[in-house]
């Protein structure tokens, strides 16, 4: 009897890129190295070998090959992107005073906030060396960009994440900075290093961002009905944080005025009792919210599916196909 091994689309991608994203991993072991400050490549070790996917330096890789390039740019530029996100996480922790990434302890809580907010500048600073390796100002253009948006996109986000006058538009937006700025960016370099046509570089810039909004919105669903075991996060989290999300923003704009106090009193003020989450997830309960999210992360991965009919017929463009598909179905 034949046994057909199904596996996930992310790690489908990995295998077609192992060689390249082996080179990935090497130059991000040569470039964390510091001779002067050993805390460095221990913080840096510390998250970018905690079993992360790789999913961003992957999606540039995934880009350049869809886009027939042959040359070895493309490497240092999956590598930035790579540090550009690490160096994220690491202020992340720092900001929101994180305690568990990955289902591990943080850089903050085992080392202090100082130095993960150095090391992650001192990623920043790397990948900027990165980029301009390249030879590319268009490159470094599309890069420095992203990385001003998704700090714009963070500080947006600490200001809206309490405010119950957030709506979608804003957090959208808040998505688009955080999340989304950095898979459209680690598509569209990955087309543009490779030279391919402004309607396939649109394209992939187009995929990149549609996928990114899916998997953030995806995220944001999985902290109210996801498995902890799975997501290395407690259900409700975010709610716990203070965070308004797509579900509870959905719930706000549908609250009775009794309800609109809850959400001020939990979100607004901070003042949390026990039962309030599960007062939360009753009211998510009562509007469906959940499923309306659902829908939208869904409406997302549809649009990057979309996208992917301006590109090149490959076996790479199908794996992105079917990993637009698995970012919302985590939520079965």
């Amino acid at each position: 009897m034949n046994i057909t091994i199904v596996t996930k689309p992310h790690d489908r991608l990995a295998s077609a890129l192992s060689e390249e994203m082996a080179a990935v991993d090497r130059l991000i072991r040569a470039r964390m190295h510091s001779d002067h400050a050993p805390r460095i490549p221990e913080i840096t070790a510390h998250l970018v070998e905690a079993g992360g996917k790789r999913l961003r330096p992957m999606l540039t890789l995934a880009a350049a090959k869809l886009s027939g390039y042959q040359g070895e740019h493309h490497i240092g530029l999956a590598t930035a992107v790579e540090f550009i996100h690490t160096a994220t996480l690491l202020h992340d922790d720092v900001v929101d005073e994180s305690e568990k990434r990955r289902g591990r302890p943080t850089a903050n809580l085992l080392w202090d906030n100082k130095s993960s907010v150095l090391v992650g500048d001192y990623l920043f600073s790397r990948s900027f060396q990165l980029m301009v390796e390249t030879g590319s100002l268009r490159v470094l253009e599309i890069l420095s960009n992203a990385s001003a948006t998704i700090s714009e996109g963070e500080v947006l986000q600490m200001t809206a994440a309490t405010d119950l006058r957030t709506d979608e538009s804003v957090y959208l937006q808040v998505v688009r900075g955080k999340t989304a700025a950095l898979f459209s960016a680690a598509t569209e370099a990955g087309g543009v290093i490779a030279q391919a046509s402004e309607t396939e570089v649109k394209a992939l810039f187009d995929y990149g961002d549609a996928l990114g909004i899916a998997f953030q919105i995806a995220d944001d669903l999985l902290d109210y009905q996801g498995d902890s075991s799975a997501t290395g996060k407690n259900v409700g989290d975010d709610f716990r944080e203070r965070k308004l999300t797509l579900p509870v923003i959905k719930a706000v704009a549908k609250a009775t005025p009794e309800e609109h106090a809850f959400w001020k009193r939990t979100i607004e003020k901070g003042q949390q009792e026990d039962g309030d989450l599960d007062q939360a997830l009753a009211l998510m309960a009562k509007y469906d919210t959940l499923t309306a999210t659902r829908r939208d992360a869904e409406a997302w991965a549809k649009k990057a599916q979309a996208a992917l009919t301006a590109l090149p017929d490959h076996e790479i463009r199908d794996m992105l196909h079917d990993l637009s598909a698995y970012v919302v179905s985590r939520l079965s």
